[in-house]
């Protein structure tokens, strides 16, 4: 397993955007799927999107055309670019790895929350 630590979470408005970090241990990042989640007070976590080991990303329809997901295998970095942001995007941000495609995801991190005011 590695371990992921999430950042560049915080509050902003609608329409503002953030990207989100998400930083791992280890020496074989790179052939991790690398995948971001997101879990609304109240609500079940839920996905919002995927990369794979080469390069393929994928998205949940509620976020697609607004946000990007990439990596960077030197830094053992995958990033979360979110633009356009909306109120309903506001929830806490999880990062998670699976080392099998398909497979679950077995390495989560801790969190980071984005708030986007009405």
């Amino acid at each position: 397993q590695v371990q992921l630590v999430e950042s560049g979470g915080g509050l902003v408005q609608a329409g503002a955007s953030l990207r989100l970090s998400c930083v791992a241990s280890g020496r074989t990042f790179s052939s991790y799927r690398m995948g971001w989640f997101r879990q609304a007070p109240g609500k079940e976590r839920e996905f919002v999107a995927v990369i794979t080991w080469w390069n393929s990303g994928s998205y949940a329809e509620s976020v697609k055309g607004r946000f990007t997901i990439s990596r960077d295998n030197v830094k053992n970095t995958v990033y979360l670019q979110m633009n356009s942001l909306k109120f309903e995007d506001t929830a806490v941000y999880y990062c998670a790895a699976s080392n099998s495609d398909p497979g679950p995801f077995t390495s989560w991190g801790q969190g980071t929350q984005v708030t986007v005011s009405s």
